[in-house]
């Protein structure tokens, strides 16, 4: 479980672990167009499938040391924001260390997802998990796209035909940890 981030904050955000009691909080992300296309799941699943799938590889990522998606709470008011964290991903057959985030719809376009992306950005190369992040985006995904780009990384390749592999690597950071 070296990847979570579990007691971390940010200025506005606590970090915990997902719970099986945060289902019916989590069910409005995926009754928003495009989010299963965007997260690369089923879209014929029912919103509630869809959490189900997403809590069934959280625990999983939990469980096998795959890292994971921490819960986000608003330190202000106690609420469920979305989710963020560091994943170990297989890209093109290469295993890499991503920072993943996913917001609830109601908390779009108000900075969370960066917040807590450059924390887990932070955190990552602080801990010398690795010499570079990545952040795997839908091709469509706009929003999600400017939250990596503000994150400090570039565009790298596509992989799979619909997914935008972003990526950063260590002395690119700490370069920018100088200016």
């Amino acid at each position: 479980m070296k990847y979570l981030l579990t007691g971390q904050e940010t200025e506005r955000l606590s970090f915990r672990l997902l719970e099986p009691e945060d289902f019916n909080a989590w069910v409005p992300l995926f009754k928003e167009k495009d989010v299963a296309k965007f997260l690369g799941m089923d879209p014929k699943l029912s919103p509630n499938g869809l959490c189900q799938a997403w809590f069934d590889k959280s625990f999983n990522r939990y469980q096998n040391d795959l890292g994971g998606m921490n819960v986000l709470i608003d330190k202000k008011t106690n609420q469920f924001i979305g989710q963020c964290g560091l994943l170990i991903q297989t890209i093109d057959d290469v295993k890499r260390l991503e920072v993943g985030y996913s917001i609830l719809p109601k908390f779009w376009n108000q900075g969370y997802a960066y917040e807590a992306a450059r924390k887990c950005k932070d955190y990552a190369f602080e801990n010398n998990f690795t010499d570079s992040l990545i952040s795997v985006v839908h091709i469509d995904n706009i929003g999600s796209e400017k939250v990596a780009l503000k994150n400090g990384m570039t565009f790298e390749k596509l992989t799979e035909e619909v997914f935008n592999v972003f990526s950063i690597s260590k002395e690119d950071w700490k370069l920018s940890k100088q200016i």
